[in-house]
């Protein structure tokens, strides 16, 4: 056998290893396979958006309760929760300081009525002496004021300690209207200044729907809320009837956090618990000549909604931004982007892409019906 030459052995692998370069290249691609997408034919229709706030039942007024004089809370009456009515005993401070203020008001009052009878007393002598000609009129003159000065000291020592008694009295926290106590601030032991909270009290009578609407709602919502029968309140839980509720104050300003104004709405003496939660709602108009979608057919994104149409002639998806005006159920209102007519892509939006050649979804039965009917 003839031996074979370095040279031919070296080009030998070479020779292979191109075969198999050439062998491993890259096929043809496939085209894409056409999706079937379930498609809506766009109509007019009419929609009567409802609007629903998160809301707490509150009373229509509620006070702070303190006393109106500073010193040690020797006891508390009430716990929260509890019912008051007008006249009950709530708190009671220390009255020892006040009652020696008192004592010596008392002192101050019999002080100054004493100066005046004695003052009184002289004048009347002094009137006889003048009429006897043993004094002058300008002396009988000094008298009559020296006793009018002491009268009024009188008057003023009795007004001091009427007010006294008064700052007497304050030591005990009375409660004037009939209500709830809804909190309690101060605890006995504790030293009060005048005027800190105590107790607050939510008083009997008409009962409150508290709830906040965003900023860009505000001016529909004042509109609509002034009708009759417009604004709706249901308590929170399974079973609750909805009744109405009457506009009754809209905030001036804004929260300077969430960016909502506060609304209260009237809902009459309801038999409720303060603090339940409840839901309102508003039904505005109904609205004619709108278009309609399934939730499922937005296509978010980076913040702006969109809807993919379909082109019969070409079978082919192109992206159509929209704008929301609300919802209704499970179906949003396009506020702008869509006319009667158009063919809407309506579920699995997520996975197409502009420009995608698509066919319409036929359901199974659908498909074999005609075949059935042939048979």
């Amino acid at each position: 056998m003839p031996l074979q030459s370095p040279k031919a052995l070296l080009l030998t692998p070479m020779l292979l290893l191109l075969a198999l370069l050439s062998a491993c290249g890259k096929p043809d691609s496939l085209p894409e396979p056409e999706r079937a997408v379930r498609t809506l034919v766009l109509q007019a229709d009419s929609a009567g958006m409802s609007y629903e706030y998160a809301a707490e039942i509150r009373a229509r007024s509620e006070s702070r309760l303190s006393f109106r004089v500073g010193g040690k809370i020797l006891a508390r009456k009430v716990n929260l929760g509890d019912v008051v009515k007008p006249g009950q005993l709530l708190a009671q401070l220390d009255p020892q300081d006040l009652l020696l203020a008192r004592t010596a008001a008392d002192a101050a009052v019999s002080a100054a009525r004493t100066n005046r009878d004695q003052a009184a007393a002289d004048y009347k002598r002094y009137i006889d002496l003048e009429k006897q000609g043993f004094i002058s009129a300008a002396e009988l003159e000094r008298r009559s004021s020296v006793f009018k000065a002491a009268q009024s000291q009188l008057d003023q020592a009795k007004a001091q300690g009427s007010a006294q008694d008064n700052q007497t009295g304050y030591a005990q926290l009375i409660a004037d209207v009939a209500g709830v106590v809804t909190g309690v601030d101060a605890e006995p032991g504790m030293v009060v200044a005048a005027g800190t909270p105590v107790l607050r009290i939510a008083q009997d009578g008409p009962r409150d729907v508290l709830f906040s609407v965003p900023e860009d709602q505000v001016a529909m919502f004042r509109q609509v809320a002034s009708r009759p029968g417009a604004l709706k309140f249901k308590l929170w839980g399974p079973g609750q009837s909805t009744s109405d509720a009457v506009l009754r104050e809209v905030s001036a300003a804004a929260d300077p956090v969430t960016r909502t104004f506060l609304i209260k709405a009237d809902v009459g003496r309801v038999e409720t618990r303060l603090g339940q939660t409840a839901v309102v709602s508003l039904q505005p108009p109904r609205t004619e000549q709108v278009i309609k979608l399934p939730l499922t057919a937005l296509l978010q994104e980076q913040g702006k909604s969109s809807v993919w149409l379909l082109d019969p002639a070409s079978m082919s998806l192109k992206a159509q931004p929209v704008k929301i005006a609300g919802a209704e159920g499970n179906e949003v209102v396009i506020a702008a982007g869509l006319q009667a007519g158009q063919e809407v892509v309506v579920a699995g939006v997520h996975v197409l892409k502009a420009g995608q050649k698509v066919q319409r979804y036929q359901s199974p039965a659908l498909a074999t019906q005609p075949a059935s009917a042939a048979r």
